[in-house]
């Protein structure tokens, strides 16, 4: 359907189309928050978690594109993007429940490759839906609620096993095994995954191409698989500028990021409570916290959906995104200077800001910049770009985890604090055609 030919929505079925993010954005909060501490209950070094966390950016890169791609050229009686966010919300769903129940380190890897594939799976499908059907000027009110729901997912998935532990499921462990509050957390994630997904399912109508026929003859042209790599080749052939220029930006910024998800429960642990490994006193403990930080980080994506449309009438969204950048940075370093959980949790908030930015500005950007028919292979390409710079990061820090960084997670968050900090200003070198955004 032409831009002209969308009907505008009301914020309570833009919230029913996005509410489906909610569920997956939990299933990967309990991820972020858990993996590395489940690792670590099973054997690993800390030296060598970069290489456990591959299997997100792996399958990203290889999975995103190619589901974007098939996602444009699919019309059945299920949808266009429907048939892919189901499929792999259930697999996530299953994945999710045995994941807890791991007694082996290459068990729980194996499973994480599982999971990212099938979170990826569903993730892209989901952007690409906001730029099918809604109009242009309420483009950036979508992707601001798709925003809210991350903040809102992740921010309960973190907090979970907390308020678990309150409920008086145990946090013992031998050091060697997972404590009960976790698997009780993951098999919820499970349930809120499958219930989020079919809500949107439920209440959310695609619209069929416009001329039908046209479309059946490139759907039987589009070759498939080949056919989606062939699509994928010749959209990064063709690739807009802008996007060209969020490249480095996604560099710099995903070069850090994920040193935040595998290191900060590890440097609390260590730096509040004095627990360096999974046998010190006070190491769940520390685990635990790290969960409510990563909450205070959610809350902001939450706040800042509501800010996000007004600040980018009224500044651009380049100087949005390097301004919440510098702050988030803020927050990363600002962690070499306190032990106080307190102080921790605020500066995880400022974090979460910068953080913010990242899952919205970029996909405003895109929707700017490129046609509706071409929305899921170029919403994965753009999630490629955040894909590379992962798998770049989880292999050259194990390099210089125990000498540059002094085998010390904390000065890992530091190292996510610089990076950022680059893609701040890397921001301002994006073309100004970007900020031709409707009101």
């Amino acid at each position: 359907m032409e831009n002209q030919q969308k009907p505008k929505l009301s914020l309570g079925q833009i919230w029913n189309m996005c509410f489906g993010f909610l569920g997956i954005q939990f299933g990967m909060g309990l991820q972020l928050a858990n993996m590395s501490p489940i690792f670590r209950y099973l054997g690993a070094n800390e030296h060598s978690l970069p290489l456990l966390w591959l299997a997100g950016p792996v399958t990203g890169l290889v999975i995103q594109p190619i589901i974007g791609a098939m996602s444009d050229n699919t019309w059945n009686r299920f949808g266009r993007r429907r048939p892919y966010f189901l499929t792999g919300a259930i697999i996530a769903s299953i994945i999710l429940i045995l994941m807890p129940y791991s007694s082996t380190l290459w068990m729980a890897a194996s499973f994480m490759w599982i999971l990212d594939a099938a979170v990826n799976s569903s993730m892209e499908p989901f952007r690409a839906m906001v730029g099918d059907i809604l109009p242009k000027e309420q483009q950036a009110k979508g992707f601001s609620v798709q925003a809210f729901l991350i903040g809102v997912g992740q921010l309960f998935s973190s907090v979970l096993p907390y308020l678990l532990t309150l409920l008086g499921l145990s946090t013992l462990t031998t050091g060697q095994n997972i404590p009960d509050f976790v698997k009780y957390a993951f098999l919820m994630g499970a349930a809120i995954i499958i219930g989020s997904i079919l809500w949107t399912s439920y209440t959310t109508k695609e619209y069929p191409p416009s001329d039908m026929e046209a479309f059946r003859k490139k759907q039987a042209e589009s070759g498939g698989l080949f056919g989606a790599f062939k699509e994928i080749f010749v959209a990064v052939k063709e690739m807009p500028l802008a996007l060209r220029q969020m490249w480095w930006v996604k560099l710099a910024c995903w070069y850090g990021l994920p040193l935040m998800w595998q290191y900060y429960s590890l440097s609390i642990a260590r730096h509040v409570y004095n627990a360096p490994t999974p046998e010190s006193a006070g190491f769940a403990d520390g685990v635990k916290m790290g969960g409510v930080a990563i909450a205070f980080y959610c809350v902001a994506p939450i706040l800042m959906s509501f800010v996000f449309t007004p600040l980018i009438k009224r500044i651009g969204m380049r100087k949005v995104f390097a301004l919440f950048l510098t702050i988030g940075a803020i927050g990363f370093i600002g962690t070499l200077f306190t032990t106080n959980i307190m102080a921790v949790f605020a500066l995880c908030f400022l974090t979460g800001i910068g953080f913010s930015a990242i899952c919205t500005v970029p996909y405003i950007m895109l929707s700017t910049t490129v046609q509706p028919a071409r929305m899921g292979v170029y919403m994965g390409i753009l999630n490629a770009f955040i894909c590379i710079p992962q798998i770049i990061s989880m292999l050259t820090v194990p390099l210089y985890y125990d000498s540059l960084l002094a085998g010390d997670p904390r000065n890992a968050i530091i190292l996510a604090g610089i990076c950022w900090l680059i893609a701040a200003a890397l921001c301002m070198r994006i073309t100004p055609t970007v900020e031709n955004i409707e009101s």
